[in-house]
């Protein structure tokens, strides 16, 4: 992960002009303004005249390079009030009226995974919901790392917390720091830039190998009460959320690797 060092450093201050962001934007992008003109189907020219403030542009324009850069709903709120347009994407608290059925739809997929664990967290890692099969997975955890906000990215990574007790724990490291790093490179989000700092100064094993040929994905393999479960992991976004808080949201879903833990999960299912 050496390589990653030199791109994971706390962003400088954020500019004032409109021009100052889309410039940064496409660059993090690795776009030339020809490209990003050909894709907003506009002239490279004025595009140019946008990023050094010669020009001012739309509102309408702001939202169409915003999309064409893939800028999270967040920063596109910040983007259009550098221009001087008011944010055009609602934040609202998950427990807001609005998001009612937003909290539904979550609370339905993490029950309907049972036995099986899923959770729920937000953009900074931070755990947001979990379904009843996170409690037995984390029996023998210290209660001061399962204090509320309970980053579970730092509980993987803790010697108190899950790394002991993570048979792979180089290589499943190794792929959660990745998966981290591009998402410090799609957003640019300060916080998480410190996270993924933090948890590389933790003391981990070097990853032992490439995947095996005939592993589909990198599996999750936890040592619990004597027995090795072994999980394979998918994550789940909203699709075309316009609210600031669904865009952040992730819930990822543990499924059982091999028959061993299938029949374990069942076991361990709390009864209604």
């Amino acid at each position: 992960m050496n390589a990653h060092a030199s791109t994971a450093r706390a962003e400088p201050a954020k500019p004032i002009h409109i021009g100052e962001h889309l410039r940064e934007w496409r660059q993090r992008r690795h776009l030339s303004q020809l490209d990003l003109a050909g894709e907003a189907e506009i002239s490279a020219r004025h595009l140019s005249f946008l990023e050094t403030g010669r020009s001012a542009p739309s509102r309408e324009m702001v939202l169409k390079l915003a999309e064409r850069l893939d800028v999270p709903l967040r920063e596109r709120n910040v983007l259009l009030v550098a221009a001087g347009f008011a944010p055009a994407f609602p934040q609202r608290a998950l427990d807001d009226p609005a998001l009612k059925s937003a909290r539904e739809a979550i609370d339905l997929v993490l029950k309907a995974h049972e036995p099986n664990p899923a959770l729920a967290y937000d953009r900074h890692w931070n755990l947001v919901s979990a379904n009843r099969m996170l409690a037995p997975i984390l029996e023998g955890v210290p209660a001061k790392l399962l204090s509320p906000p309970l980053n579970i990215l730092r509980l993987a990574f803790h010697p108190e917390g899950l790394a002991p007790r993570t048979v792979n724990l180089g290589e499943w490291a190794a792929h959660l720091l990745e998966r981290l790093h591009r998402q410090c490179e799609a957003t640019a989000d300060p916080e998480l830039i410190r996270l993924y700092n933090d948890l590389r100064s933790y003391p981990l094993p070097a990853r032992t190998g490439p995947v095996h040929a005939d592993n589909v994905a990198i599996p999750y393999k936890l040592r619990h009460n004597g027995h090795v479960l072994s999980f394979i992991s998918t994550t789940m976004v909203f699709g075309t959320p316009v609210d600031v808080t669904l865009s952040e949201l992730a819930l990822e879903t543990f499924f059982p690797a091999d028959e061993f833990t299938a029949r374990r999960l069942k076991e361990m299912q709390p009864r209604d």
